[in-house]
């Protein structure tokens, strides 16, 4: 029957259960956050506008240097802005400090996702659904990561399993409906609609699955949606007046409504985009929940399954239709899929057709290939870009090609403990080798960094200003600083903007003659001071760049930061 709750679980998690379950968490997800310079495109750019929020106390109209920044809500800024008033001061800002509210709403996450479904599904299943969650390649790249997906999955993770309490179980405490509705309003606060697509597409399939809504009666819609509407109201009506409208034009009219309309940024991809990338982005638990299908099958009519069906199915037909693709996109919808894959490991094995036996085979194939490809992919890069053998990267890899091993030989044996406990190690093997030894070593795609420690090793004045074309990056904004950091347009721009003695002009190769051209024509003598030579690893470009200071012609500087 529609809405009928399953058996309570007596076997709930512990408090050490989910202190435990916190330091897994961590362990997978801590690798690189402290490592990883600053990564373009999104990242620096969340970071400077809270930068610039911090500077000009103005926590309502946020800006990216002069431009408005009216792509997202200003809930992620203001929570970047704690840690980093805390741990930094204006000038000295590590981009760390921002990414820690990613990392404590990924690990939020995990737990929370431990907790409740612990309590709705069992212990075993509940902290297996919540190492599968953390485990996962999408959640550990945006865990490190400054942006708002990892802190707005812990708002869906709340508002998900409040909802299914009220699904589940008739007359929820008071608790659950709060929850579900602060949940909702710091949700939108983070990335406005994204939750309440989810949430609203789960309440509307399960409506028309059961052909009834009575259930919602016991969410206390009469108080619930004003206290929803006390947390995020009050800064879209001040940002609204603040921009006379402009944010809602830009927000939805553009970034909305382009996402759904077209590939914006070149992130386009056909439909069946998310599923083709399913074995990376929930990788190494995508085996389990591949293989988790039969019993989902076969128990699909049980309300619980219905409601995980429910959360899952809607928003990822959704999300294969929007034009605009990304990877973590489906992030939102990965906690549901943990779940039954959970669900299913602790539960009978449900039988499989003959003709699904081939389709696993083909799909463990595929998976072994990623799997051997993720663990080696470590000291792999170092050989390839730097020519060398890296002894810890190649070390790194090895347990992690035993979990690989061992996750398979759990699952032939049908030992489902082993099988999570193999899931974390490939996690946390993978991760440390990947952001931890690898990616801070390959220093050819680290532009930025590179860049600016040129700039202040030959800075003519403590000033300085650094005009920048075509090197765009955000990243660069960041290090160098939002208020010294001019991105020109042109190679003639760059140099009718080098007015003081105090500036400096990066200066891509194909533009040197341009810009030369247009400082003669000024009669504004420039010299170089020295170039940085690499791989722009957003748009794949090999570049070389060289940084001009103001005087008479010298003699070749010596090539800093290769």
């Amino acid at each position: 029957m529609a809405g009928a709750a399953p058996d309570r679980a007596p076997d709930r998690a512990s408090v050490r259960d989910l202190l435990l379950l916190m330091c897994a968490a961590f362990a997978m997800l801590l690798p690189g956050l402290f490592s990883l310079p600053p990564v373009d495109r999104d990242e620096p750019r969340y970071a400077v506008a809270t930068s610039q929020m911090l500077d000009s106390h103005n926590f309502i109209d946020i800006r990216y240097q002069a431009q408005p920044r009216y792509l997202q809500p200003a809930g992620v800024y203001w929570l970047q802005s704690i840690p980093t008033a805390l741990f930094s001061t204006p000038g000295h800002r590590a981009i760390w400090t921002f990414r820690l509210v990613s990392l404590f709403g990924a690990v939020g996450a995990v737990a929370m996702t431990g907790f409740m479904a612990s309590r709705l599904f069992g212990r075993r299943a509940g902290l297996a659904a919540a190492v599968l969650l953390g485990a996962c390649l999408s959640l550990g790249f945006e865990a490190k990561i400054a942006k708002t997906d990892a802190a707005l999955l812990s708002s869906v993770v709340v508002a998900q399993f409040a909802l299914m309490r009220a699904y589940l179980y008739p007359r929820p405490a008071w608790q659950v409906s709060a929850a579900f509705w602060a949940a909702l309003g710091v949700g939108v606060l983070l990335k406005g609609p994204i939750i309440l697509l989810v949430v609203g597409l789960t309440i509307l399939a399960l409506i028309a699955c059961d052909r009834r809504a009575g259930w919602l009666k016991g969410l206390q819609v009469q108080w619930g949606l004003p206290l929803a509407l006390a947390i995020a109201l009050p800064w879209y009506m001040a940002i609204g007046l603040a921009s006379h409208g402009e944010f809602y034009a830009i927000a939805i009219g553009h970034s909305l409504m382009g996402k759904v309309a077209a590939g914006q940024q070149a992130h386009g991809g056909p439909f069946g985009y998310h599923l083709i990338g399913f074995p990376i982005t929930f990788w190494p638990g995508s085996l389990l929940a591949v293989l988790a299908l039969p019993f989902v099958w076969r128990e699909r009519r049980a309300p619980v399954i219905r409601f995980l069906l429910c959360w899952i199915i809607p928003s990822w037909i959704v999300f294969e239709l929007v034009k605009t693709k990304l990877p973590h996109y489906v992030l939102p919808l990965f906690p549901a899929i943990a779940c039954l894959t959970a669900l299913a490991l602790f539960s009978p094995k449900a039988p499989v057709r003959p003709w699904l036996r081939w389709v696993f085979a083909a799909f463990c194939a595929l998976w072994i290939a990623v799997s051997v490809g993720l663990s080696v992919a470590a000291p792999a890069a170092i050989w390839a870009y730097l020519g060398r053998i890296d002894p810890l990267a190649v070390a790194l890899s090895l347990p992690a090609l035993a979990c690989v091993a061992a996750l398979i030989w759990s699952m032939m044996s049908r030992k489902p403990e082993w099988a999570v406990a193999a899931v974390a190690g490939a996690a946390v093997f993978t991760s440390l080798d990947i952001y931890q030894v690898a990616a801070p070593q390959l220093q050819t795609f680290w532009m930025s960094p590179r860049i600016e420690r040129l700039a202040q090793a030959v800075k003519p004045c403590p000033t300085e200003r650094l005009i920048s074309t075509p090197y765009h990056e955000p990243s660069l904004v960041f290090l160098h600083g939002p208020a010294t950091t001019l991105l020109a347009d042109t190679p003639a721009k760059a140099a009718e903007t080098m007015t003081s003695a105090c500036d400096v002009a990066l200066v891509g190769q194909k533009q040197a003659p341009a810009f030369l051209a247009r400082a003669a024509a000024l009669s504004r003598p420039v010299r170089p001071l020295g170039q940085v030579t690499g791989r722009d690893y957003a748009d794949g470009k090999t570049l070389t760049l060289t940084l001009y200071g103001a005087g008479q012609t010298a003699p070749p500087a010596p090539l800093i930061g290769r």
